[in-house]
């Protein structure tokens, strides 16, 4: 559950007028193949990895964790698998006459877990609480657009290493929200903002319950109460998190299946061995070692290998507060040492596409992304390492070992190697919990793997979290005030064109200073059991969508 369309900024009674439905989720009529009593009542086991934190959607910036929130919540808006238009979930209406201020009317009658009522305060405030900085919610840049964000949010000066300290915020409470009834807010934008509501579906803006805010984000987050089809029912690190339908959801993407746990996987070689077995349900990418000669599809058998489209990246970041990596040369010399497409053919067997843009492919306005350094030029590449000074010592480049990223990074650390003369091996972190921890403290010394999957459909989405500067995922700290500067004169453009054209203008600037590398762009190869209806969908981005399932 991420993502919404691309909302006109032309300005009409209501520019945002979203499909008045629920969930994508699949028609109920379609694929009904399952046997109605056996699903009613029975169980799946689905792949997922250990989150990195507790379960608070404010706070969850991973997939792990991210997963697990997209199944137990429900957004004021839903994104169709594949693309298209986005659908109204909890949202009744969002109406705006100026792209600056929309007025959002929420169903009646939507519950929490735990009975209570989805209201308008329960957005208000979870917004609030998210952006206000002393709280340090991860994803609280994502409110940065909202009139008052910066009475809320202050930013450390010196870093969080530093001496200094961040000052006390002059509130609490953004200007730009305000509850005008129990079923209806306003959100007035600091400026003119057309891509405001393609953000609203993302899982920061979920809302929150009252007892989130009596309890604080690390008990909740142990015991999560959302609003969506499923509800928490346990969780056991490092072994699973149990779920069960929620019987008082009233939206249209209800599950049919009575309990899901989510099995928390070390190795995802592991995990293809249950599902091969049947003893795993679904899983959201087979093993590499299983692509070869399409192993996967002849293991699996006909109707249990899904090739699935996703807006996903793998890409290698680099800790830019490190002084090893502050040197653009040095960046852009190991960009064009890496050959993408040998990489692409024989680790991914061409089920991976060589990264040519800074978004990807089929995002909206990612045609303009262009990544220069995205090819193999192993002279050029000299030429930036001998002007950048060299390298000494050894570069390693850091991979969760979780899942599948220890063949292609092996590939990478080789092609960068032979083609410099410089030492470059990877390494395993064991979890992508230590790893993610390792790089939210700002501990890496080395490059390291950080894929990217968009959280709506639209370029922005690959700019303004990674490379502007303080951003909720701009972990390598790069910091460009051009970048901020035209990122920020897109962002309040009062029309798509317009801010498009400033964002492809900032791109060049990344483009030219190479903070990361992209490497490939994903498809997805899943599996499903024996047990599951071969009618079961994903999300538009590859989770499996549990409205979908049936047993056999």
């Amino acid at each position: 559950m991420r993502v919404s369309k691309r909302a006109s900024a032309v300005a009409a009674v209501a520019a945002v007028a979203l499909v008045a439905a629920g969930c994508g989720g699949g028609d109920d009529d379609e694929g009904a193949s399952g046997n109605a009593d056996k699903t009613a009542n029975g169980a799946i086991t689905i792949y997922g990895t250990q989150p990195a934190n507790p379960l608070v959607p404010s706070n969850t910036s991973e997939t792990g964790g991210g997963a697990i929130l997209d199944y137990m919540w429900t957004g004021l808006i839903n994104y169709p698998a594949g693309g298209g238009d986005a659908v109204n979930a909890v949202a009744e209406a969002i109406d705006t006459t100026d792209s600056q201020t929309y007025t959002i009317k929420i169903k009646k009658g939507t519950k929490f877990h735990d009975g209570t009522e989805v209201k308008a305060k329960n957005f208000v405030d979870a917004w609030n609480f998210a952006a206000y900085s002393e709280n340090g919610q991860q994803q609280g840049s994502f409110f940065s657009d909202i009139e008052g964000y910066a009475d809320v949010h202050t930013e450390d000066p010196d870093g969080t290493e530093g001496p200094q300290k961040a000052p006390k915020p002059k509130t609490d409470k953004m200007s730009g929200l305000a509850i005008v009834d129990d079923y209806t807010f306003t959100v007035k934008l600091g400026a003119p903002n057309s891509i405001f509501p393609v953000k609203l579906g993302y899982s920061a803006f979920y809302p929150m319950p009252d007892v989130f805010f009596t309890q604080g984000p690390d008990t909740f987050g142990r015991n999560p109460i959302g609003n969506g089809p499923v509800k928490f029912v346990s969780w056991t690190d490092n072994v699973e998190v149990k779920l069960t339908r929620f019987d008082d959801y009233t939206l249209d993407d209800r599950v049919k299946i009575k309990d899901v746990t989510v099995k928390l996987y070390q190795e995802d070689t592991a995990a293809y061995a249950d599902l091969m077995a049947n003893n795993l349900d679904f899983q959201q990418q087979v093993p590499v070692s299983a692509l070869a000669g399409e192993k996967w599809k002849s293991d699996l058998g006909s109707g249990r290998a899904l090739d699935v489209p996703i807006p996903v990246q793998q890409i290698i970041a680099f800790p830019i507060y490190d002084a090893k990596y502050k040197n653009a040369d040095l960046r852009r010399a190991v960009s064009l040492a890496i050959n993408r497409e040998e990489i692409a053919e024989k680790i991914f067997f061409n089920t991976r596409k060589p990264s040519t843009n800074w978004a990807s492919p089929g995002t909206p306005g990612s045609e303009a992304f262009v990544c220069t350094t995205c090819k193999f030029a192993p002279d050029e590449a000299k030429a930036a390492l001998q002007k950048a000074g060299g390298f000494q010592g050894e570069m390693v480049l850091y991979y969760n070992a979780d899942a599948s990223h220890k063949e292609w990074m092996e590939a990478v650390a080789n092609s960068v190697a032979t083609t410099l003369g410089i030492q470059v091996r990877a390494e395993g972190v064991p979890t992508f919990a230590v790893f993610r921890q390792n790089i939210d403290g700002r501990k890496m010394q080395h490059p390291y793997r950080a894929g990217w999957q968009a959280d709506y459909p639209h370029a922005e989405n690959w700019l303004a979290p990674l490379y502007v500067t303080g951003a909720s995922s701009n972990d390598g700290e790069y910091s460009n005030p051009q970048v901020d500067a035209l990122y920020k004169e897109g962002q309040t453009a009062p029309d798509q064109a317009t801010a498009e054209a400033k964002f492809a203008e900032a791109i060049k600037i990344v483009d030219a200073e190479v903070p990361s590398i992209p490497i490939v762009s994903v498809a997805q190869q899943s599996g499903i059991s024996n047990r599951i209806a071969p009618s079961v969908k994903t999300t538009w981005v590859g989770e499996i969508d549990l409205s979908t399932v049936e047993l056999l």
